[in-house]
């Protein structure tokens, strides 16, 4: 059943597909959780291998979330048109684009991954095990894509269950088969940090048919012939003119994680696990967020083609002022229980005292993204991708280069440098967002008046 997202009242809009999204993103937090905390139970290698390796990961997700931050986009355009046989090219059209990015991307993936893991400075078991993790996920990357692309048609839609409940189903697949691959029993042999990443994988596969099932029953590809996935240029030139800005936008958080661990891997590779362990536990205090963010993208998509530009400040307004709350109960959580819940995920005190230094940092952090996360869902929703790349190419690659250096090497600051850098530039970049996304309202809104 397909939600109007350009009529009904805003809130109960947001709150319609914020709270099934945020529970699907918790969810989905937790399943990382988990496999961050089997990796632990192996060793602190193997920790800080899973930890060298989510910059690499994060270039799926990247890509992935990039093709369904542009499908979002234009699919959500052409409901609000009330163009349907449009919408149909674009949902098969984004599919097909899936497929053939996830086969350019293993086959690059698996070439250049050992490159740059030594690049990151792994060597030995070190290095063999982020290989072994990450040649398996590659190895999965198409599942990944479809399932990134199909919950982005359902999204447009205004249907954020679906994908809430493959995620809340993967998660408790993910319990069982973790110990059980890494371990072995059952005709299964022991196979340690690459259990983690089958299991993983897996479940990718099996929620491709699960979200596909669902997708079938919107009736937008109802009788389409395998014709109709072959690439068309048009719409793959839009979905690419959306798709890729976003795409590099999400890149660039991989490269600045890259710059973060760089940085952190000179203070050693307790200093790495820490970090890595930091950014799960920030994760699951901002999924609250992450869940305005679908609302906020598919709502702007919708009422953008639909030319409802007042609707869209009233998103904005809303979004914002929910973020703010739940980012007040997470920030005031994470500076609580700090070392609580650095102690969940590992039992090496050196580890532990770096992870508490960097959350009580980055904890004061939350509500700037906020800001960052739900004006630039708004952005690419009105059709606006490149703006989120400039501003990600400031916040996660050419201001923390600097920055670090500075405090952390220059001015002698160490690992604290890195944390405080971290702070000083998620904030300025929040603050050039907020200026121009006021003034790109305006500008609507001025032009809708003249005409």
């Amino acid at each position: 059943m397909r939600t109007d997202l350009t009529t009904a009242p805003v809130a109960v809009l947001i709150r319609r597909l914020a709270i099934p999204a945020g529970t699907g993103f918790f969810f989905n937090t937790m399943f990382n959780v988990v496999d961050t905390w089997y990796g632990g139970r192996l060793s602190t290698t193997a920790l800080a291998a899973m930890s060298l390796c989510f910059p690499v990961f994060f270039i799926i997700l990247a890509i992935g979330s990039g093709v369904s931050t542009g499908a979002t986009a234009l699919i959500g355009n052409a409901l609000g048109r009330g163009e349907h046989d449009k919408t149909r090219r674009y949902v098969l059209q984004a599919l097909s684009f899936a497929l053939l990015s996830a086969c350019v991307l293993t086959v690059l993936g698996l070439a250049f991954a050992p490159h740059i893991f030594r690049f990151m400075g792994a060597e030995g078991d070190y290095l063999s095990l982020a290989l072994s993790y990450m040649h398996v996920i590659f190895c999965g990357t198409t599942f990944f894509l479809l399932n990134f692309v199909m919950s982005a048609i359902l999204n447009s839609h205004g249907n954020t269950v679906c994908y809430r409940n493959f995620l809340v189903s993967a998660f408790v697949l993910n319990l069982l088969l973790d110990p059980w691959f890494m371990y072995g029993g059952f005709g299964i042999p022991a196979m340690g940090l690459p259990g983690i990443a089958l299991a993983t994988i897996l479940i990718q596969c099996l929620g491709n048919f699960y979200m596909f099932s669902r997708l079938a029953t919107l009736g937008v590809i109802s009788n389409f012939r395998l014709s109709e996935l072959l690439p068309r240029s048009q719409q793959y030139r839009e979905l690419a003119r959306q798709g890729f800005p976003s795409a590099l936008n999400m890149l660039t958080v991989s490269m600045g994680i890259f710059i973060i661990t760089w940085f952190a891997g000179r203070f050693g590779k307790d200093v790495v696990a820490a970090y890595g362990i930091g950014t799960r536990i920030e994760q699951i205090a901002l999924l609250p967020i992450m869940g305005l963010n679908i609302s906020t993208l598919a709502l702007s998509a919708q009422n953008f083609g639909a030319e409802r530009f007042d609707r869209i400040r009233q998103v904005l307004s809303l979004s914002l002022r929910y973020g703010f709350i739940l980012a007040a109960i997470g920030t005031t959580a994470a500076l609580t229980f700090t070392r609580e819940l650095m102690s969940v995920f590992s039992r090496d005190p050196a580890v532990i005292a770096s992870g508490v230094s960097f959350l009580r940092i980055e904890a004061l952090v939350f509500p700037a993204y906020v800001l960052l996360y739900v004006c630039v869902s708004a952005m690419q929703g009105i059709k606006k991708p490149v703006f989120a790349l400039w501003i990600g190419l400031y916040r996660q690659i050419a201001a923390p280069w600097l920055t670090f250096h500075v405090l952390a090497i220059v001015l002698g600051l160490g690992v604290m440098g890195i944390w405080w850098g971290i702070f000083a530039t998620t904030w300025s970049a929040a603050i050039i967002v907020v200026v121009y996304v006021t003034w790109i309202l305006k500008q609507l809104e001025k032009d809708t008046t003249i005409v």
